[in-house]
């Protein structure tokens, strides 16, 4: 005797022995929702709380994630951000000014439904505070620094020797001006194709009179062409300076120190020219440096110079590397001040700026090291599944883990289709439905012929 089975309770029971979450009760909404300004702040972000969700009626899936919703005043709700079950507070920190939002949570189940919305009664809105507690470690750090330069500065006061390695390229200059007097030739210096606002060459400014001082007292002449007029000013006089303080104003001249033009390969024209015919024996290039570093420095070796180049310009260093005797690197271009003059207040400023940075350095290794063990934490704890055959999961477990573990759970252990088979069925129509049932039933459970 064959039975007949209708299409229809095809369905019903394709629907109780494969998909039993779909008819899965929605989980219990989030409570007490409320949003706040963040105190101390710029007034980019409101803090948003709720009191999670209880696993109620009893034949709901366990609450894996939040969803946050906003909104401002007329408009519709969108969805910001989702964040794990064990949370019970969110920072909006993509707030505008003055302006009101409200809020609404929705708790997401395993299975992928969702609660209805737990929503703001009033508007928030976020307002500039006079200070930013986020960054009350920035005090600490800054405070750290300032005692520390105070400190080496009144020992440098009292006294005590303070210790600053060799700077090499700094060490080389004597080198290099004492050739060019050995060879009867030139010392060409060339402080960068920046103006006198820009810190590099104030820096290459300052190593500009240490070697002025050395060609005063060698009796050598120092070339220096400029690309900007007042850069030539404040070279002119830096050199006048430093003759008159190695006794030697008489040595001075004023047209070796000259202004070429402000264009850029213009001014590279002009100082390679120099350099070809009149072959100094010693080229200096100290501050801001761009893409005639590398036809300097090529030119300068091409002519058999000693030279020495300096610049904190990270993309120009390797030419310069390349092709000179002595490069300063970054801080050590900026630390020639200190390291040239001697002064007890700079080399105390020095010393304490050295502690700041090896205190940088320790957070960062921390930071580092706090990272990497917190990543390791998620992946273990993202590995973690339940291993009863009923697939059910604690709720402090089920805080911790995907939406893809809680469907691959199911799906395997359970037996039940997974979150997109289960989309499959809502998304089409009634009777594509019904036929995509009938047919899996036929194909799989009771074959072409029926019971």
């Amino acid at each position: 005797m064959r039975v007949h089975v209708l299409p229809g309770a095809l369905v019903i029971a394709a629907t109780l022995l494969l998909a039993p979450s779909a008819f899965a009760a929605p989980p219990a909404p989030p409570k007490n929702v409320t949003a706040i300004d963040r105190p101390d702040d710029a007034g980019s972000t409101i803090k948003l709380k709720w009191t999670p969700s209880t696993k109620n009626p009893a034949d709901a899936r366990p609450v894996i994630q939040y969803a946050i919703l906003r909104k401002t005043v007329g408009n519709e709700f969108k969805e910001v951000q989702t964040v794990a079950a064990t949370e019970s507070m969110f920072s909006d920190t993509d707030c505008e000014n003055g302006v009101e939002y409200l809020y609404a949570v929705i708790a997401i189940a395993s299975d992928g439904s969702r609660s209805t919305p737990a929503t703001t009664n009033t508007p928030a809105v976020a307002s500039t505070q006079y200070f930013d507690g986020k960054r009350s470690w920035f005090v600490v750090i800054l405070g750290m620094i300032t005692c520390s330069i105070i400190y080496f500065i009144n020992l440098a006061h009292r006294g005590h020797d303070l210790k600053i390695r060799k700077i090499t390229g700094l060490e080389a200059v004597n080198e290099a001006v004492g050739r060019a007097t050995e060879m009867g030739r030139s010392c060409l210096f060339i402080p960068g194709i920046q103006d006198i606002n820009d810190i590099q060459t104030v820096a290459g400014i300052t190593v500009l009179s240490r070697v002025a001082g050395l060609a005063a007292e060698y009796d050598a002449t120092l070339e220096v062409p400029t690309s900007r007029s007042l850069v030539m000013t404040m070279a002119r006089e830096t050199v006048e300076a430093a003759y008159l303080a190695a006794g030697r104003p008489d040595a001075y001249r004023e047209d070796n120190i000259y202004y070429l033009t402000d264009e850029q390969f213009g001014y590279v024209a002009g100082v390679t020219g120099t350099m070809v015919r009149e072959k100094p024996a010693a080229c200096f290039y100290m501050g801001a440096f761009f893409a005639e570093s590398l036809i300097l420095a090529e030119t300068g070796n091409s002519i058999g110079a000693i030279q020495v180049a300096g610049t904190a310009m990270p993309s120009q260093l390797p030419f310069f590397v390349a092709a000179c005797d002595y490069t300063l690197i970054g801080e050590e271009f900026f630390a020639a001040s200190a390291y040239l003059s001697g002064e007890k207040h700079q080399l105390g400023s020095l010393k304490g700026q050295d502690v700041g940075k090896l205190f940088g350095a320790i957070l960062l290794v921390v930071g580092c090291l706090l990272a990497t063990f917190s990543l390791n934490s998620s992946k273990a704890t993202f590995t973690r599944l339940d291993k009863n055959r009923d697939g059910s999961i604690s709720q402090s477990e089920s805080s911790h883990m995907s939406k893809a573990a809680f469907a691959e759970i199911d799906k395997h252990k359970n037996n039940t289709l997974d979150s997109e088979e289960i989309g499959s069925f809502k998304s089409g129509t009634v009777a594509e439905s019904l036929q995509s049932a009938t047919d899996y039933i036929k194909d799989n459970l009771l074959g072409s012929n029926g019971f």
